[in-house]
């Protein structure tokens, strides 16, 4: 399906009818992910994913977006589309988490005005925390700042704009090198965001659901956050990584239908 917010064409899937749940799909993901999660929640669910500006069939955005823009994102989403829903369960994955947090802490102390209440959260696998970096990371940040301070310096930058492009595409991430340059901005504002300040806020009952292969968001941050968050419970899939939902979709829908009352 199709609509359109703030001037851009934005793709989603609207099925199944009852409580509305919305499904928010991680950085570089897209709402096919979701399918299998989609077809258990449809059963007792009215179950909404979008791709959000910049991934899968969606516009990409004029200018970066970044938390905060994503969570004003999703709220004129819900406007537009389901303006008299006064309860919305939200389940998020990776970058969909820190989405999530933002939104659900922000609603209950006061600082973002909606029309609807969030009774519940699940965060799978979620970005939020910020990584500690190892020393060899450290090394790799300081060459890399090196070389970015030697062409501005020297003018090379000026000169020829590409160099800190490929400067950047050469130290960054595998998800910063795949995107576009409008998107890489937004994936650096998303990623240098430390939501922990925030955690604490979120006092719905909140279910992590987390990989204990994960490495792209270890399980050391779902046992953080369910140390930060009031009403947290954290359940582990052992051998699952940073898509526990596609690694074991049987566990995984098992643990999510016993905190949503879907019969398994």
């Amino acid at each position: 399906m199709k609509t359109n917010i703030n001037g851009l064409n934005i793709n989603y899937i609207d099925e199944g009818q009852g409580p509305l749940l919305i499904m928010l799909h991680g950085w570089g993901s897209n709402i096919e992910l979701f399918s299998q999660v989609i077809n258990f929640t449809k059963k007792k669910y009215h179950t909404v994913a979008m791709d959000m500006p910049g991934f899968g069939k969606s516009d990409e955005p004029a200018e970066p977006m970044n938390v905060d823009d994503y969570v004003n994102f999703v709220l004129a989403f819900i406007k537009a589309l389901f303006p008299e829903e006064k309860e919305i369960i939200f389940l998020g994955h990776s970058m969909g988490g820190r989405i999530i947090i933002k939104l659900s802490s922000g609603i209950h102390d006061g600082r973002i005005r909606a029309d609807f209440v969030i009774p519940r959260v699940i965060l799978t696998d979620s970005a939020g925390i910020m990584p500690v970096r190892t020393k060899a990371q450290k090394k790799r940040t300081g060459r890399y700042r090196f070389y970015k301070n030697f062409l501005n310096k020297t003018g090379i930058s000026r000169a020829f704009p590409g160099t800190l492009d490929a400067l950047q595409k050469k130290f960054g991430s595998a998800d910063y090198a795949a995107a576009s340059p409008v998107m890489r901005q937004s994936l650096v504002k998303v990623v240098n965001e430390d939501l922990e300040p925030y955690m604490p806020s979120v006092t719905q009952p909140a279910l992590l659901i987390w990989g204990d292969k994960d490495t792209a968001t270890p399980l050391s941050d779902g046992q953080r956050m369910e140390k930060l968050m009031p009403e947290a419970g954290l359940a582990v899939i052992e051998g699952a990584g940073h898509y526990s939902f596609i690694d074991n979709t049987y566990l995984y829908n098992k643990i999510l239908g016993s905190f949503l009352g879907i019969d398994f």
